[in-house]
């Protein structure tokens, strides 16, 4: 009992040399990078160019080359900032740039104009290159393209919508390069699936944009899907015949003198369903030679039911003097 006492008092002594040693370890690996942080460092840094303020008429062409590499002296932490991060210029084209024929021109000397807004006052520049940047530019055309929907919509049995779905906005607008928007004719949405729907539909999708697209502006890129879902049954209302182009002195007599037509419509608006909300002709002028019976066709279909159907073909007739 008195051996494994005296262990444990040796090893919890040891232990706590050991954490101490690695506190002191690690106040001096703090104590050295404060020390190296605090001290001044000269580096060159790419800087990449972020543009504002771009006249709406204009669309500054994608350049690869459109950089500035930036020789400077800071303190440590300040030099933290640019190696950790993409560093960038902003040029303003409302007061920074020369607008040239074809281009847009930014010299050196404003990043040196604007130093204290870019980089403080703890920042010494000591190089720019290259002297000046080229912005190559186009005229903007705005172009207005429809929006395509791609959706599979299902309703559970006895529920459905009168236009199945509503898309805001149908349209949207694209701003860019003539060369490039010209060839956008229409924006697809992602694929939308909706199954056993029995409920009124307001859902967002994303619209799929071109790739590389760097250069178009999009009015937006997404769209609104809805649809007003109701119950839904079929009903059947009896509905006169009527026949048209018969040939003038022409004596028809037509068995049945009405029909069934059967119509699809929801529950809200099933009680308003008249016989005169349909029109069914038989059209003499479709009579092939020896055809012994008349066509019925729906001629007219009233809004207030999503679809219609007559099941009876063939309507007996004869010719009497």
């Amino acid at each position: 009992m008195i051996k494994k006492l005296r262990l444990n008092i040796i090893n919890g002594v040891r232990n706590r040399k050991i954490n101490v040693f690695f506190l002191f370890l690690l106040m001096s690996f703090l104590i050295l990078i404060f020390s190296k942080l605090s001290k001044q460092y000269t580096s060159s840094r790419v800087f990449t160019i972020h543009k504002i303020n771009v006249p709406n008429e204009f669309v500054i062409l994608n350049d690869s080359t459109a950089k500035f590499n930036i020789v400077f002296k800071t303190y440590g932490f300040n030099w933290l900032k640019y190696y950790f991060s993409n560093p960038e210029i902003t040029v303003d084209f409302k007061k920074d740039v020369v607008k040239t024929d074809s281009l847009f021109v930014f010299n050196k000397s404003k990043i040196f104009l604007n130093k204290e807004t870019e980089f403080g006052n703890q920042v010494e520049l000591l190089e720019v290159s290259p002297d000046i940047l080229y912005f190559k530019f186009d005229v903007n055309l705005i172009k207005k393209v429809p929006i395509v929907v791609k959706a599979n919509i299902s309703y559970t049995p006895g529920y459905d919508s009168f236009d199945s779905y509503k898309v805001f906005p149908d349209s949207i607008q694209v701003v860019g390069p003539n060369v490039n928007v010209e060839k956008i004719n229409s924006i697809q949405t992602e694929k939308v699936v909706l199954e056993n729907i029995k409920s009124d539909i307001d859902k967002t999708v994303k619209l799929k944009l071109p790739k590389n697209n760097k250069d178009l502006i999009f009015s937006s890129d997404e769209v609104k899907l809805t649809a007003k879902v109701e119950k839904f049954t079929e009903g059947n209302v009896k509905v006169p015949i009527s026949l048209i182009n018969i040939p003038n002195g022409l004596n028809i007599k037509y068995f049945p003198k009405s029909i069934n037509v059967i119509y699809y419509t929801s529950l809200n608006k099933f009680n308003e369903i008249l016989a005169k909300d349909f029109e069914v002709v038989c059209d003499y002028n479709k009579l092939s030679n020896n055809q012994t019976f008349l066509l019925p066709e729906l001629a007219r279909i009233t809004q207030k039911v999503k679809s219609a159907k007559i099941n009876q073909q063939h309507i007996e007739f004869i010719i009497t003097e």
